[in-house]
């Protein structure tokens, strides 16, 4: 989801949110997601300069030598640096500002107790971009492409489906850490919402295309310090497509990716509005193991705080320990499940004119305290004048 840092990029560079100017454009020019809309793999893996802004992001667990464990986020942001989409002509296409470039990449040490990460913004050319033709992205020597790249729009790409997609991903923080990593789709593509627009407010320009590979394969090497490793696990991939979201009234919103060994998955986001209620375009979605989503509305589940803490950088409270509270569509019966993090150190500081927010992975427990999967939780707005940012 990741949408913190995506809003905040746009919002500190284009002036805040653009208000809609007809069914399909902002006042700015930008495009809002079409209900309905068809898309063209491997085409709409890639970027989307109508559109304001957009990320790729990736999470997941890893599992190395000795039973060492891991968790990783590497997200890139593209957003459009003119006013209008396309930006200026006549720039150097080197040093282009049409279109800005930002990313994140962390690595949590479960063992060690160490979280490291580093934030990257560069601006379109040699050093930064976004393919439109399907995922090709750079940032610096990061990069997240396809492994097996397809000629044309529509035409297959492995096993017969066009919407699969096998990647290579690479990030690094400062000379601390990196890693390499293929990831390979073990379910098939999702969209979120309703109609393939996921809503996030009541302005129909507070929307997103929400594409999700739920669940990847993942393998490939680890470095900390002078140590790498071999390394496996499992991750969550989303791709976000939008020219805002946000509206007036929301503070910030809560966020969870849950992965259950049953084969299942949880995706479940919390609006906060001013006065502490969630925004009735809070959702939750369940995806089966065939990769059926189902959907709940905010009156449908619960999200509860079990335990917070205090970043000591900071001094901002996060509310790290989560309980949900919904049912079960496979035996419609009602289910609880606890996020436990894996450290509750796991705040990044810097983001580029940004606000501190919380992102981190999670153990899964059931009702009865049994360890059911794990999961990434994200926390924003809890740190600064995160409204304030947006106007």
């Amino acid at each position: 989801m990741f949408w913190m840092l995506g809003i905040l990029f746009a919002a500190s560079w284009m002036g805040g949110h653009p208000c809609c100017l007809g069914a399909d454009r902002t006042m700015d020019g930008f495009a809002i997601p079409d209900a309905g809309h068809r898309f063209e793999f491997p085409r709409d893996h890639g970027s989307h300069p109508e559109f304001k802004i957009e990320w790729w992001y990736l999470t997941g667990h890893l599992f190395g030598e000795k039973d060492r464990r891991f968790g990783f986020q590497a997200t890139f942001f593209r957003r459009s640096g003119g006013t209008t989409p396309g930006g200026r002509a006549g720039v150097n296409p080197d040093f282009a500002l049409d279109q800005l470039y930002l990313a994140h990449m962390a690595i949590l040490d479960v063992r060690d107790g160490e979280f490291i990460y580093q934030t990257r913004l560069n601006r379109s050319g040699w050093d930064a971009g976004a393919a439109t033709n399907g995922l090709q992205l750079q940032n610096g020597n990061w990069y997240l492409r396809e492994s097996h790249p397809t000629p044309a729009t529509g035409e297959s790409n492995v096993d017969g489906d066009p919407a699969r997609l096998e990647m290579e991903l690479f990030g690094s923080v400062r000379g601390e850490g990196s890693f390499r990593l293929a990831l390979v789709p073990l379910k098939p593509l999702v969209i979120f919402g309703t109609n393939g627009v996921s809503r996030k407010g009541a302005d129909p320009s507070a929307a997103s295309y929400y594409l999700t590979f739920p669940r990847l394969s993942i393998a490939g090497e680890l470095v900390r310090g002078a140590i790498s490793q071999k390394v496996r696990g499992e991750g969550w991939m989303d791709h976000e497509i939008s020219s805002s979201q946000l509206s007036g009234d929301q503070t910030g919103w809560d966020w969870a990716c849950l992965q259950f060994r049953d084969g299942r998955e949880l995706m479940a986001y919390r609006l906060r509005q001013k006065h502490g209620a969630s925004d009735p375009f809070s959702t939750l979605a369940w995806v089966a193991t065939n990769g059926v989503v189902r959907h709940y509305g905010r009156d449908e589940f619960r999200w509860e705080t079990v335990r917070s803490w205090t970043s000591p950088v900071t001094r901002t409270q996060y509310p790290v320990s989560v309980r949900l509270r919904t049912v079960d569509p496979q035996t419609g019966t009602p289910a609880v499940y606890t996020l436990e993090p894996l450290n509750p150190r796991q705040e990044l500081t810097d983001p580029l004119g940004g606000v501190a927010y919380w992102e981190g992975g999670c153990r899964v427990l059931n009702a009865d305290n049994v360890d059911v999967g794990q999961a990434y939780l994200e926390l924003s707005g809890y740190a600064g004048d995160l409204a304030g940012k947006l106007k």
